[in-house]
């Protein structure tokens, strides 16, 4: 009988130890690696133009501006509205933006950061939607699109999956999807330091 409990023992021991090593592994296999970057400053005028959805000057700004802190632009970012000539905050034809921001460029492991301080960075994979409601979001899908062509390249990215069923005056529930990874700080909320002279 006590041989029957010291196997038991031993095989037990040998499991723990081999859960221990599987969770030691997915835990270091999680750990998102650091890279190092420097901020990038990014000026872009956007315009617009969509069949389906119609957006308000202001509407189009507060869009543009959550889809670019979501792809890992500084907070101190601004969007300003053009072109807007509707009363009341009312749908545009052709609303637009411009936009001023800093995002994160890779340094590679030689390179100094000229005039910035280099940050640390890791990348983030990012499902963009525009809205949290599907039936919402999927009134988004020419406002996605342009976003991937005209907005996305301003930034560091990888692995960039982009499928759309998006036809013009019709709605498509999760009809477009862009999901990519893209390089945020590691500290999102501290203050960029001031470059030296």
């Amino acid at each position: 009988m006590s041989d029957h409990r010291s196997r038991t023992t031993g095989a037990s021991g040998v499991l723990a130890a081999l859960t221990a090593v599987l969770l030691s592994a997915s835990a270091t296999a999680a750990a998102p690696e650091t890279q190092l970057a420097a901020w990038t400053p990014k000026e872009l005028r956007f315009t617009y133009q969509g069949f389906t959805t119609r957006y308000s000057c202001d509407g189009l700004r507060d869009k543009v501006r959550s889809a670019l802190l979501e792809l890992g632009a500084r907070k101190d970012l601004t969007v300003q509205e053009t072109a807007c000539s509707a009363r009341s905050g009312g749908p545009e034809r052709f609303p637009g933006v411009i936009i001023r921001m800093q995002v994160l460029t890779p340094l590679s492991a030689n390179a100094a950061a000229p005039d910035a301080a280099a940050v640390a960075a890791h990348w983030k994979a990012l499902d963009l939607r525009l809205d949290r409601d599907a039936v919402s979001d999927s009134g988004n899908c020419e406002l996605l699109e342009q976003i991937k062509q005209s907005i996305l390249p301003l930034f560091s990215t990888r692995n960039i999956e982009y499928n759309s069923t998006c036809v013009p005056h019709q709605l498509s529930a999760g009809g477009t999807r862009l999901r990519v990874d893209v390089l945020v700080s590691d500290a999102p909320d501290q203050k960029p330091a001031a470059a030296a002279h």
